[in-house]
């Protein structure tokens, strides 16, 4: 009876052992796969084509002067071509935003006076 008890015990922790080392190496491999297991949903084609902006771009440590010095000279940190200049698009979207609270207040004052009986256009 005893006996039957540690091999039940043993199997139990051998199904365990096995169950937490499969879903520890699967863990692992989600961490670091090149499948991406949970991004199995397609991806809009939007975000195809920005995807070259996401990418990682490797600069050289700030202490190393011959590559600070190589990297300004081709002039990729300022003449990246992918790059936005943010004023210009903080710029329109202010533009953008002023003119839709000028629409709204035009129509509310609008609405207000046709509804005190002014003829307005």
């Amino acid at each position: 009876m005893v006996l039957k008890r540690n091999q039940r015990a043993k199997t139990v922790v051998k199904g365990l052992l096995g169950t937490y080392a499969l879903f520890g190496a699967a863990w692992l491999y989600n961490e670091t796969s090149p499948l991406g297991w949970w991004s199995l949903t397609p991806k809009p084609k939007e975000e195809k084509e920005l995807a070259h902006l996401y990418e990682r771009r490797k600069f050289p440590y700030p202490g190393d002067e011959a590559a600070m010095e190589e990297l300004i000279a081709k002039g990729i940190v300022d003449s990246d071509p992918d790059s936005y200049n943010y004023e210009e698009l903080q710029d329109k979207m202010f533009e953008q935003e002023t003119l839709k609270l000028w629409l709204k207040m035009r129509n509310e004052v609008i609405s207000e006076l046709q509804g005190k009986a002014f003829d307005v256009e």
